[in-house]
């Protein structure tokens, strides 16, 4: 398979899957606290490789491919002629294959409409990992995520309306150690219960190198979280979510205490686990490093 660099992002879930890169890079790419993209000028691949890239896979897995991820970071951007090619492609291919699922990134998503989503759902796009980060208007200006929280909202619940397997994520920490935690975090869990996804993952923020706010860590100018005060943002989201049912995890490699379960039949277990880390009951991971 052919791929533009060595550097391959994918959520944890899809380890299984075979990554068909259709994008190089993010569309938006300003987002001040990720660093996966900042080195590639975004560029959508040309058909015609991505569909040769279908073939050398054929050849290499051989039919059985039943996941498939789309990468790199926003492949729901490209035009949905050119998607419904790559999807009829991929399930000609692959007879037992069950699963295409993509990043979206807001923006990219409000530019088609339902119904286009619909089709693609329809074709096989079968689930959307949508990076909401906050559904704070101040959190997501602050991170240059690119849109409002209105509009935001209005892309996850189009993804939900066209019938995809909206996977949700939301960042905790991201206000440091100075800002209105509790409001970030409360906005966390008014979008997703307005936005409905299937899935929620809650990551930590880490620094990461070479990024703004990686600069402004280290520049002293954000400080970062302390594994108690993430804690306490974990414990008030779980305490606040209303979706049902959802599937909730916070066991990435930047999270302190892994959780993993379903809402809202686990929030008392997830809230009984969180007191337990916050009195030393339960020891911690230690924090993830990203270079800082």
């Amino acid at each position: 398979m052919r791929y533009d660099s060595d550097l391959i992002y994918r959520p944890p879930g899809e380890w299984r899957s075979y990554l068909l890169q259709c994008t190089i890079g993010c569309s938006h790419n300003k987002c001040t606290f990720c660093a996966m993209y900042k080195e590639k000028k975004f560029r959508l691949r040309p058909l015609e490789e991505i569909l040769e890239d279908i073939d050398m896979a054929l050849d290499y897995y051989g039919p059985a491919v039943e996941r498939v991820f789309l990468m790199d970071g926003d492949a729901i951007v490209m035009p949905t002629k050119q998607l419904l090619k790559i999807l009829e492609k991929l399930y000609h291919n692959f007879p037992k294959l069950q699963k295409v699922t993509t990043y979206a990134g807001p923006n990219s998503t409000l530019a088609k409409s339902v119904s286009e989503l619909t089709e693609l759902r329809q074709a096989g796009l079968t689930r959307a990992y949508l990076g909401v980060e906050s559904g704070s208007d101040a959190v997501l200006a602050a991170i240059r995520k690119g849109c409002t929280a209105s509009q935001m909202l209005q892309a996850g619940q189009n993804l939900v309306r066209a019938g995809m397997d909206l996977w949700a994520i939301v960042i905790l920490g991201l206000t440091g150690q100075g800002g209105d935690w509790q409001e970030h975090v409360l906005s966390c869990a008014n979008i997703i219960n307005e936005m409905r996804p299937r899935h929620l993952s809650a990551m930590t923020f880490a620094p990461a190198s070479g990024t703004p706010l990686g600069d402004d860590v280290l520049a002293g100018r954000f400080r970062v979280c302390t594994p108690e005060q993430i804690l306490r943002e974990c414990r008030l989201l779980v305490e606040y979510l209303n979706v049902d049912p959802l599937h909730f995890t916070s066991n990435h490699a930047s999270n302190y205490l892994p959780l993993k379960g379903g809402l809202p039949e686990d929030r008392e277990k997830f809230i009984r686990v969180i007191d337990q880390a916050l009195a030393g009951e339960i020891g911690l991971r230690k924090t993830l490093n990203r270079g800082i």
